[in-house]
């Protein structure tokens, strides 16, 4: 199992509305069936961290290319991704690999 992190540094006053449609998109790999459950937060300066950092984070059990031939992307999810382009600064996916109990040292 794997978690994944995709993060974005948003334009200065963009936070929310990058996490919003990175909420949008999600839940339309989601729907089609292409990644599970998955939770988004954002910092627009409100909080302490790094100001206009947007992630959106989820579990799974293996890791996918994007160009894979099987993948078949959503029209409106790369409507999405067009337009997160417009409103970032950057973005990068962290993986990490997940604790699981058959993975626990004895």
């Amino acid at each position: 199992m794997y978690h994944l992190r995709r993060a974005y540094k948003s334009k200065p006053g963009q936070a929310r509305k990058v996490v919003t449609l990175d909420h949008l998109e999600a839940q339309i790999f989601r729907d089609t069936g292409q990644r599970g459950e998955f939770n988004g937060y954002f910092n627009p300066g409100n909080t302490t961290g790094e100001k206009n950092r947007v992630v959106l984070q989820w579990n799974d059990d293996m890791i996918r290319s994007i160009f894979r031939s099987e993948n078949d992307i959503p029209y409106k999810a790369l409507e999405i991704q067009r337009e997160l382009v417009d409103l970032t600064e950057d973005n990068w996916l962290e993986i990490n690999e997940l604790l699981t109990p058959e993975k626990m040292v004895q």
